[in-house]
């Protein structure tokens, strides 16, 4: 780890200056919040339990908040940018502000629902703001690609933290809760303000702490099986799990034969399983 200058982060006025330069307003298309606050950036750094051994991934890094921060701490950093000024830019971004560790950072001009490999040492950690609108389909892409990845700390909308950390039997309990609860041990690790943005968004923002499972949900059945199953619970979520999951066993009895082979009630409902129970479902199918 390096000890950098304080003034290596960006604040509000170069986040405005190097926009102005580079002629960049955020887009709504792409979900563009920029982080303005360099102590909501210790802080997310902090939270992250960045490491000095870490490879760290960023997805969306925008004109480099995070990305600086996420320097200081980690060993390597490799950050995927979609939009092509932004990309152009950060490399410098990096250069002008933290020269001395220009040589530990990567740039992956790309989506990050394409990436399928990255340069250098594989990633131990994913730290990111995520774009609101992409925030769920990425982050179980990332995991399911790089198994590598030990802890992810995500900033996403209040709603999305609520979603992908609540647990059985919780109103907003559903497909990103269950899919994520695959890969990780899943929680809410902080909430964050509008006003740490520019522009500042409409809705809140939360941290989402996920701590890779030391061994994979103990299962026969294949991810694709047991998500297949998730997909088909919560797609007609009111239903009973009988009738919600007789397209998916060919007819409402093969879904009871399979659901009581399961040890589970085909009266009960998709928000009241655990990613386990939807395992045993999927592997009792005949």
């Amino acid at each position: 780890m390096s000890t950098t200058d304080p003034d290596a982060l960006l604040g509000p006025a170069d986040i405005r200056e190097l926009a102005t330069a580079l002629g960049v307003r955020p887009t709504k298309q792409r979900g563009q919040n920029f982080v303005i606050d360099a102590n909501t950036v210790r802080r997310i750094v902090r939270t992250a339990e960045v490491k000095p051994h870490d490879v760290v991934v960023e997805i969306g890094p925008g004109l480099g908040s995070l990305t600086l921060g996420l320097l200081e701490a980690a060993d390597r950093v490799v950050a995927v940018e979609i939009d092509d000024v932004l990309a152009g830019a950060l490399p410098s971004t990096v250069a002008a502000r933290l020269p001395e560790r220009a040589s530990h950072f990567s740039l992956v001009h790309s989506d990050a629902m394409h990436v399928r490999e990255l340069p250098g040492p594989p990633p131990t950690a994913l730290v990111a703001n995520l774009p609101y609108n992409v925030a769920v389909p990425v982050l179980l892409h990332m995991l399911d690609r790089f198994p590598t990845i030990e802890r992810t700390l995500v900033m996403v909308q209040a709603e999305v933290a609520d979603r992908l950390a609540a647990r059985p039997g919780n109103k907003v309990y559903g497909v990103p809760s269950v899919k994520a609860n695959w890969y990780c041990d899943v929680k809410r690790a902080g909430a964050i303000g509008r006003n740490v943005f520019w522009p500042a968004p409409n809705v809140d923002s939360g941290l989402v702490s996920l701590v890779r499972r030391p061994a994979p949900v103990a299962t026969t059945a294949s991810k694709a099986d047991v998500f297949a199953v998730v997909d088909a619970a919560f797609a007609q979520r009111r239903k009973t799990l009988r009738a919600a999951l007789a397209g998916w066993a060919g007819s409402p009895a093969a879904a009871e034969a399979a659901l009581v082979a399961a040890g589970v009630s085909p009266q009960a409902r998709g928000e009241a399983l655990t990613v386990e129970e939807f395992a045993r479902i999927a592997e009792a199918k005949q």
